[in-house]
Parts: structure tokens; C-alpha cells; sequence
């Protein structure tokens, strides 16, 4: 019996899936990989079976129960903690994102569309100012929804560029210390802030002109004895974390993508109005979040497999989204493509709150970098650029550009 492959892999080419996952394609939509620490998990490829599968409530997302799937050293060094939004069950997971779905809904996101127009311009005119070449992701992919999530949240505008060093630590930290260590201090921060906050709020004080969600769960769920600082800071530091990580890698590699297709680009320069879809379709192509971790509670059959309770779950974003049975060439970029369902969010209970801030961002960010710079153009070739190892977020370490 041959060894299962390995899971997770890094990515040779920082747009396409890992070649190694090829033959989980070709095995069927459940086969079994190989973790980090030589555990062995299910793998999920197919596009029905994940819609299934994520609607379970048989699967727990609950990384501290025995079996659950762990793919790095961070993860791990972070099983004890008590299950949160992400990784939480009903019914905790339920109460934990009602608190929260006012702040994600779609009339608070519209309505910031101005402002986070007015990063990207800014960060665009600096760029410009001190003209080419330029590394993308430190000047424009990662301070857009860095800044976009702290004005969302209400966290001071000045104190973006720590929580973006504080997040790489956490995610890409020499080890388990170094994250852990990471993660203390933003979470050490986020309390401060929230203290303050309430103590304006006790005080009479009016919310300050950088308020946000923040400010809104003090005064509703905190001085009402609905929950805690500890909560609401782990909370927004989730939120912070996975709301600029995941949108920095889809800016920079949904250039780079764009960049090597000139005439997709070209289209979108003739039409924006495709820009909508096109993001829609970076996503289902990029797939920068490639794993969904799951742990089975009760034996649950899939085709002619059987998932045992206590086994782990590993749903494999990118080829779940390039499933050939599910969508018309997969591993072709096509901006017509329509109501096709793309896991990019995930889907169930756990899909990705932010997935409107998410999208908002990415229109406005690529939209605007291609009509203002219109001759942008990588400086080195794709197989020169530094790559994010495959435990983490897929994306781009640095992107130098010029124009």
C-alpha cells in the first residue's frame, strides 16, 4: 500500500495549486493525506461532496477534540485555546457571529466604499510620487485591508503597520514561541483599546471619530453583561488577522494573474463593470485559503468511503474550486463564468463573514491599480518571486513592480 501523499505542499508557481495535488484530483473526491506531523487526515477534492460535507453538523470545527486535523506548527501551538467564531460549534459559534453580522452587513460595507476608495488613491499616489519600480505587497496589497479593517473595527488608523508585523508573526513566526509570543501583544493591545473605549463610553462621552464595530459591542453586549473584554479583543483579533491576510494575498496575486493575462486585463480596462465577476473568478482560481479543517463526532458515509468518528477532515480548497465536474475548464481564468459557486468563503454556518468587506476591497483595489497605472508590469519573472510556504495563506512574500 503506497504512503498517502503529503498535505499540505508549497506551490512551485504562486498561482496554481501544488502539481503533487494532481493525484488526489485524480483519485476521487475523498482520499487520504498525510499531515506535518505524520498523522493522516481525509482530503476532500470534490465540489458536491464539500457542499455536503461542510453542511454537516456531524463535522466540528473544534481543533481541540481528539483526532482534529493539524497542518503546522502554529495550529497546534494553538489547540488549547477555547474554541472561537472560526472554530467554534453551535451553539457558541451562532452567538458568537450574531454579535458580529451587523458590522459585516451589506449596507455598512456599501457605505464604506468611499473612504476605502480613498486608500487606495492615497496609497497609489505615493507609490506614483516616488515612482518605479515599487514592491506591491508592502506599499499597496497589504496596507489596503489593513487599514480597511481597522476602520471597520475602529482601531486607530495609526496603528495598522504594528498589527500587520504583529500578524505575520503570528502566521509566519520562526516558531510556535514566536508566534504565540505575536499574538499576547495584539491581544495585550486590543484589551487597552477596548478599556478605553468603555471608559468613554461610562463616562458620557461620545464615540470618537474613529469608532467602529468595536465601539458598537461596548456599548451593546459589553455594558450589557452579554460578554467580556477577553471575547471581544479575541474576537477582533481574529477578525483583524484573517481580514487583511487573506485580501493582501488575493490583491497581489490577483495582479500578478492579471499581469500574465493581458488580454483578461485588457477586457477588464475595456469593462469595468466585469469587474464584479472577475473577482469572483480570482478567487475560485487562487484559492489563497487551501484548507478547511474539520474533525468527524459520528461516522458519516461519502460515496463509498466512510469518515469514522474522530477522523480529520481536510477540505482542499483549490482543487475542490478547479473540480472538473462542477466547473467548464477548470484551470482556465474565465470572467464569464456565473452562479457557479466557488468555496473560495467555504460554505455552512462558518462561511467567511467578511466576505463582502473581502470583495469590496478587491474591486476597488485591482480596479483602480489597472486604470491608473496602466503599463504596470512585474520586474522579474513569476519563477523569481518569493513564495508563502504552503502552510499558511497562499500569496506573495514581495512583488517588486514597475510601471
Amino acid at each position: 500500500m503506497t504512503r498517502p501523499i503529503t498535505f499540505p505542499q508549497d506551490r512551485s508557481c504562486p498561482y496554481e495549486p501544488p502539481a503533487g495535488y494532481r493525484s488526489l484530483r485524480q483519485e476521487g473526491p475523498l482520499t487520504r493525506v498525510t499531515l506535518y506531523d505524520g498523522s493522516t487526515a481525509w482530503a476532500v477534492t470534490g465540489h458536491a461532496e464539500a457542499r455536503r460535507l461542510l453542511g454537516d453538523p456531524r463535522l466540528s470545527a473544534d481543533r481541540r477534540k481528539p483526532g482534529f486535523p493539524m497542518t503546522s506548527h502554529v495550529l497546534t501551538a494553538l489547540r488549547h485555546l477555547p474554541p472561537l467564531l472560526f472554530n467554534a460549534d453551535e451553539p457558541e459559534h451562532g452567538r458568537q457571529r450574531r454579535m458580529l453580522i451587523p458590522g459585516f452587513g451589506v449596507p455598512r460595507i456599501r457605505a464604506l466604499r468611499p473612504r476605502i476608495q480613498q486608500i487606495v488613491d492615497e496609497l497609489l499616489d505615493t507609490m506614483v510620487e516616488q515612482g518605479p519600480p515599487a514592491e506591491l505587497v508592502s506599499a499597496f496589497a497589504l496596507p489596503v485591508p489593513s487599514m480597511a479593517i481597522s476602520l471597520l473595527l475602529g482601531v486607530p488608523y495609526e496603528d495598522h503597520t504594528s498589527f500587520e508585523e504583529l500578524s505575520r508573526l503570528v502566521m509566519r513566526g520562526s516558531g510556535p514561541e514566536e508566534s504565540a509570543a505575536a499574538r499576547g501583544k495584539m491581544l495585550g493591545y486590543l484589551e487597552g483599546l477596548l478599556i478605553d473605549k468603555e471608559r468613554r463610553r461610562r463616562q458620557g462621552q461620545e464615540d470618537g471619530p474613529q469608532s467602529g464595530l468595536l465601539d458598537e459591542l461596548v456599548r451593546d453586549r459589553l455594558l450589557t453583561g452579554q460578554t467580556d473584554h477577553e471575547e471581544i479583543a479575541r474576537l477582533a483579533f481574529n477578525l483583524l488577522v484573517a481580514g487583511h491576510e487573506t485580501t493582501t494575498n488575493m490583491i497581489s496575486l490577483g495582479t500578478l494573474l492579471l499581469l500574465e493575462r493581458p488580454d483578461r486585463t485588457a477586457a477588464l480596462r475595456a469593462d469595468p463593470g466585469l469587474l464584479p465577476q472577475t473577482v469572483d473568478e480570482l478567487m475560485r482560481h487562487l484559492s489563497v485559503v487551501d484548507e478547511l479543517l474539520r474533525v468527524a463526532t459520528e461516522d458519516i458515509p461519502c460515496g463509498t468511503q466512510v469518515i469514522r468518528a474522530g477522523e480529520g477532515v481536510v477540505f482542499n480548497t483549490s482543487m475542490i474550486n478547479r473540480d472538473a465536474d462542477h466547473f467548464p475548464e477548470p484551470d482556465e481564468l474565465r470572467l464569464d463564468r456565473a452562479g457557479q459557486h466557488h468555496l473560495a468563503f467555504g460554505f455552512g454556518v462558518h462561511q467567511c463573514l467578511g466576505q463582502n468587506l473581502a470583495r469590496l476591497e478587491l474591486e476597488v483595489a485591482l480596479g483602480t491599480l489597472f486604470r491608473r497605472l496602466p503599463r504596470l508590469r512585474s520586474s522579474v519573472t513569476v519563477d523569481e518571486l518569493p513564495i508563502k510556504p504552503g502552510d499558511t495563506i497562499q500569496g506573495l512574500i514581495e512583488f517588486p513592480v514597475e510601471w
